[in-house]
């Protein structure tokens, strides 16, 4: 062949270079065709490649999503299991002390903060001390304390009780405080005949709190505005987002002052003349063990341990503090929990008697 052009086996005809078009003595129409199917091909190609994307990203997601939910249901199967275990194991394999034969102390133990949802709420002091009270091996209740106050009203609950079982005079009731007695634990303490704590222990502050916070000025400086509805017009005056009146500010301050004058006179009541005359003894200011009995505060400073050799000559207790199981214990704490990190208030009461 005399030119330059090769033939072609798969169109039977002269090669055309990539990238050149038919000229012009081209069969009519041929060009064209190629060019449309060529296009139809490469519009089917992306169309399968966007398919092909798009079920790739379904089922990544589909996965993703098989993952978290098989992590949550392991999670919560593995704290039900958890659970159940400890439960378990605090029912039947937690060996119990040998109870003391013949007489003996019953401890009831005040311990953490007092609160109708907490470990020492009032149902559950009074109910230790109504067990120790009517077992007859018990020649004294010993209310064991380490706790910081808090109620108002649970602390009167249990003082209240404390004081009618003592009219009975059955026996002894007495208070002795460990790390810290102080505030509404206080309050209690101050039922018994008598208390005692370590030379170190903080006893005390014989007073009451209400905390909290203004907020009006920052929301105003962040242009948030704050929308209350109220039928009363004192009724969201302990709002932290509203301004007080001076006229609230001084009826909220009669509220903690009657409160106050309320421990004052049952704290009088309980330890009588044995209290020196010092006017800051009700002032919340609290003292060591060692201070607390020169202001008769306390009666001495003895243990549980103390008493007991003291009453026996040995060490002979039992623990009569109602038992809460593991699983009650994990529910009230995760519920506590969830209060803080949802901004729930963990208490009924404004008010405390307790340590800041």
């Amino acid at each position: 062949m005399s030119d330059d052009k090769r033939y072609d086996e798969w169109t039977q005809g002269p090669e055309v270079p990539p990238g050149q078009r038919h000229r012009a003595g081209d069969p009519p129409g041929e060009g064209r065709d190629e060019d449309a199917d060529t296009l139809r091909e490469r519009q089917r190609l992306q169309q399968l490649q966007m398919m092909d994307r798009w079920m790739t990203g379904v089922l990544t997601e589909q996965r993703r999503s098989r993952r978290w939910k098989l992590f949550f249901r392991l999670f919560f199967a593995a704290l039900i299991l958890a659970s159940l275990s400890l439960t378990v194991y605090g029912l039947f394999f937690v060996a119990d002390k040998p109870a003391p034969t013949g007489p003996h102390l019953g401890v009831v133990r005040v311990e953490g903060v007092i609160d109708a949802q907490g470990e020492a709420s009032a149902e559950r002091i009074i109910e230790g001390v109504r067990r120790a009270w009517k077992d007859s091996a018990v020649s004294a209740i010993v209310l064991e304390i380490n706790s910081p106050g808090g109620s108002p009203v649970q602390s009167q609950r249990v003082y209240a009780e404390l004081r009618r079982l003592q009219q009975q005079g059955a026996k002894p009731i007495y208070a002795v405080i460990e790390d810290i007695g102080a505030s509404g634990a206080y309050y209690i303490a101050a039922a018994a005949s008598d208390i005692y704590s370590a030379p170190a222990s903080l006893v005390g502050s014989i007073g009451v709190i209400h905390a909290g916070f203004g907020l009006q000025e920052a929301i105003d400086k962040l242009g948030v505005e704050r929308r209350v509805f109220t039928a009363g017009e004192n009724k969201a005056f302990l709002d932290p987002f509203s301004r007080i009146e001076p006229a609230q500010r001084r009826f909220w301050q009669q509220v903690l002052e009657t409160t106050h004058q309320q421990f004052i006179e049952d704290v009088k009541a309980g330890r009588g003349e044995r209290l020196a005359d010092d006017p800051r003894l009700f002032s919340g200011l609290i003292w060591t063990g060692e201070q607390a009995e020169r202001l008769g505060l306390v009666d001495g400073l003895k243990s549980v341990d103390d008493l007991s050799r003291e009453r026996f000559g040995e060490v002979r207790v039992e623990d009569y503090t109602p038992g809460l199981d593991p699983f009650e214990r994990l529910t009230r704490q995760f519920g506590r929990v969830a209060a803080q990190w949802l901004g729930l208030p963990s208490t009924a009461s404004p008010i405390r008697y307790q340590l800041p």
